[in-house]
Order: structure tokens, then sequence, then C-alpha cells
């Protein structure tokens, strides 16, 4: 496992231009003095095996191989001082949400002009536990009508028994319901409710169901458990 930084930033992207220009932007900022470019997660998992732990790592929050939400995890376990900035040209409002859920450091629209993403980077490598930059276009109204975003519970970092309670819990039902419903003891559900709410750091329910709001929440695909 790696454990320090060195002075190179990994750039995830499959738009070999848009990448190209991150890494030029990069470059102008100290103590940067290298990007790594490539273009899915898995690859980037391979060069911070095989180069050490990046300053940072930009990665698209959609890839050819669907939401690289998943993936933040890997790599802070190899790299557990790296920052992840995730960036997204979707301007859905719950985006960020996901991305702070899974452990990432902050979130940039694709559209914010260069000095702005480059003060985003200069923020997170100063120690920054959280910066986000959404879309200048994207108004309280757009954000208000837009569509909902799929996710699964394994991209929010839950089990499927955890998947199975947060869908209980965005539908208004309290803890002796869903224990009824999933034919748990209320103890067991007080227990999942507390896993949920830490993981997707929210001190109660209506934090929890403020922060989902626009999810259409996936029961398949969460990993067991």
């Amino acid at each position: 496992m790696q454990t320090s930084a060195s002075s190179y930033a990994l750039v995830i992207d499959d738009h070999p231009l848009v990448a190209q220009g991150i890494e030029q932007l990069l470059m102008r900022i100290p103590p940067i003095d290298k990007v790594t470019m490539v273009s899915s997660a898995a690859d980037g998992l391979s060069a911070i095996a095989a180069t050490g732990a990046p300053l940072m790592v930009m990665m698209d929050f959609w890839l050819e191989e669907g939401s690289s939400t998943h993936f933040v995890t890997n790599i802070l376990t190899l790299a557990p001082q790296t920052r992840v900035l995730m960036m997204s040209g979707d301007n859905h409002p719950t985006l960020a949400g996901k991305v702070r859920a899974a452990g990432a450091h902050g979130l940039v629209h694709k559209s914010c002009p260069p000095e702005q993403f480059m003060q985003v980077v200069k923020d997170l490598l100063g120690g920054a536990p959280w910066v986000e930059h959404i879309s200048p276009q994207l108004s309280a109204q757009q954000r208000a009508s837009s569509t909902q975003l799929s996710m699964s519970g394994r991209e929010l970092g839950l089990t499927q028994r955890q998947t199975q309670v947060l869908d209980l819990i965005l539908k208004g039902k309290p803890n002796k319901a869903i224990a009824q419903a999933l034919n748990l003891s209320e103890y067991t559900v007080k227990e999942h409710v507390t896993a949920i709410l830490q993981k997707l750091e929210c001190t109660n329910r209506v934090e929890l169901i403020t922060q989902l709001q626009g999810v259409d929440l996936q029961l398949i695909g969460s990993a067991v458990g």
C-alpha cells in the first residue's frame, strides 16, 4: 500500500481532449510537476500501484464503465493521502451528495472557468476538507426540476440490506414498519440506520432524505451483507 504522495497528478477521463486541457492547467499549479493521464479507473489504479500515490486524482464521474464513485475507496486504499476531485458535465443537483458520500474531496463542473478550476485544486491541495463548484448556468429552478439520478447502494457504499433499509427510510417508513417489512428486529434496523447515517455523513433522517432528494435508488447491484 502506498502511504505518501509524490508531486504528480493523475487524470482519469475517457475524453482525451478534456484530459489534455486539464493537464495544461494542472502543470501551472505547484507543487505538481507531472501529470499522468489514463482513460479508465482500472488503469488509474494500476498507475497508482506502479508509480506511487499522486498528490491528486481528477476523475470523471461518468466513465465508459459507468459511475466511477465506487473507485474512490480503491484509490484511497492505495493512496490515503491523495486528494480526489471528481469532475462532471452533469448538472444533476444530487451529484455532489453522491460524490461526497463516496469519499471524494470535491466536485467541479466541467463548464467552470479555468481560473476557478485551478482555485479548487489549490484549495484541496491546501487541505480543504471539501470543495464544490457547480455550473454557474445551473439555476435554482433548473436544479429543482432536474430528472432523477439512478444510483445503486453499492455506489453509495451500502450493503444490500442497508440499501433495502434506506429505500424504506426514503419512503417515510419508521423503524417498526421497516422491521416488519424486512423481517428484522427493531434493534437490527436501528443498527442499519445508524450505519447508513454514518456512511452518508448525515446526522438524522431529515438530513438523509434531503441529501438523497431526486435519487432513484436501485435495489439491485448492492454489495452483499
